[in-house]
């Protein structure tokens, strides 16, 4: 994982182009380099785009394309986001980045890559970001522990639910998704 050692404001940030293609998140001022996702991590966010397919317009499923500022120096971009039909008009065909005075995404969906540093970063740091920023549901998948960890905001607070094998995932943004754990890890097999 590259750092960028210079200091980036948010509008740095914005405005950075450095001519490649690598995707960068900004924490505490510095741009991380994202790594190249794993084959797994891959087809977990593809698999999971196409069960919301079913049941929601394309047009609000962002994949692993869509910037989410989550403080004056942190910008994330999670694998999987489902956005509202106001938060789709607020970006409007821009530059594909929900700013602060945007609504939140409807859900935030993470899937762990390997690494106790990556593991930080989805469950603790993530968590406390997303809560912040307001985003109703978070789903964190793990394939190593073949586990979907579904947060609701409440007041403020995620409550957790650990979900495994053919425990059903209750999303209380989307009530007609049916869909397990078993069926995630099973189908990206």
């Amino acid at each position: 994982m590259t750092v960028i050692t210079q200091k980036f404001t948010l509008e740095d940030y914005l405005a950075y182009d450095d001519g490649t293609e690598t995707r960068y998140e900004l924490v505490d001022g510095e741009l991380i380099a994202m790594p190249t996702e794993s084959p797994i991590n891959n087809r977990i966010a593809i698999y999971l785009l196409t069960e919301f397919a079913k049941i929601i317009s394309f047009k609000l499923i962002c994949h692993k394309d869509t910037e989410l500022v989550v403080s004056s120096n942190r910008v994330r971009l999670p694998d999987l986001m489902i956005l509202s039909e106001e938060l789709l008009t607020q970006i409007g065909g821009k530059r594909a980045t929900i700013t602060p005075e945007m609504s939140s995404p409807v859900l935030v969906v993470e899937v762990v890559s390997p690494g106790k540093r990556n593991q930080d970063r989805d469950y603790r740091y993530k968590r406390s970001e997303y809560a912040t920023r307001g985003i109703s549901e978070y789903w964190i998948i793990d394939p190593e522990k073949e586990q979907v960890n579904l947060l609701i905001l409440v007041d403020g607070f995620y409550e957790e639910t650990i979900l495994k094998n053919s425990q059903p995932i209750v999303s209380s943004n989307f009530p007609d998704l049916s869909l397990t754990p078993e069926n995630i890890f099973n189908a990206t097999k």
